[in-house]
């Protein structure tokens, strides 16, 4: 004679393995049955029918926590790449939207000026000028060695080049800290969107894989109640339903 218990919701009886106790349930079934049923024990007793719908509400619970937990971190991500603080600027375009005319001569100096084309036209100026002062071509003797007229020009062409050149190697500092300011608030972006990708992966590591896999036993385990306490079909024989003479 198979052994029978009282289920803890209807009060009738049932046989073992038409449901189970709930020492045997999962934590979180369990729990959902003692808050409607506080006085219910480890060695209650439900059957698979009262059974089923805390597992579905178990099962739906799980998979609202992932869904949430997700948002959440997909939120925070959102969030982070639509921040401001961590806007990067178009060096390019902002040095030229506030350059003046000043720096575009300053910076087009510099650029001549620290070009082969500019040495090579500074040492056949200065051969020149040696040359035809040195030796009277042509009978032009206007600056006579030691050349004191061509020092003067060498001294005054340094004095300007070199404010120019400063100007533009300001202009060259000024983009660097640009630049540099762009790769901070890079690295911070890519560093707090690698953590919070990270924090979406543990999750899924961690929880939402098991959360999955309980929720496919939990599944299994209702299919396997649910073929339990499903009768099983008559037979049909061809024949059975003719009336009996």
């Amino acid at each position: 004679m198979p052994k029978v218990a009282v289920c803890l919701v209807d009060g009738k009886r049932h046989d073992y393995d038409r449901g189970s106790f709930l020492w045997n349930l999962r934590p979180g079934i369990k729990n959902r049955i003692v808050r409607d049923y506080p006085k219910a024990q480890g060695s209650s007793f439900i059957c698979y029918e009262h059974l089923l719908p805390y597992q579905i509400e178990t099962i739906q619970a799980m998979i609202r926590s992932d869904e949430k937990q997700m948002n959440k971190i997909n939120r925070k991500l959102t969030r982070t790449m639509a921040d401001k603080e961590y806007q990067v600027t178009d060096v390019n375009e902002t040095l030229q939207n506030t350059q003046t005319f000043g720096q575009k001569i300053a910076d087009r100096v510099a650029e001549v000026a620290g070009s082969w084309s500019f040495i090579i036209f500074y040492i056949v100026v200065l051969v020149a000028w040696i040359t035809i002062n040195g030796l009277h071509l042509f009978g032009v003797h206007f600056d006579p060695y030691p050349f004191i007229l061509l020092n003067l020009f060498l001294s005054c062409v340094a004095a300007l080049q070199a404010p120019v050149i400063m100007m533009s190697q300001n202009r060259a500092a000024y983009r660097d800290r640009m630049s540099a300011e762009n790769d901070y608030h890079i690295n911070l972006k890519t560093e707090e969107e690698l953590r919070i990708l990270h924090a979406k992966m543990d999750h899924l590591m961690q929880h939402q894989f098991e959360h999955n896999l309980e929720v496919q036993q939990m599944i299994f385990e209702i299919l396997t109640e649910m073929k339990i306490t499903t009768p099983p079909p008559k037979k049909y024989f061809p024949g059975n339903d003719k009336p009996k003479s």
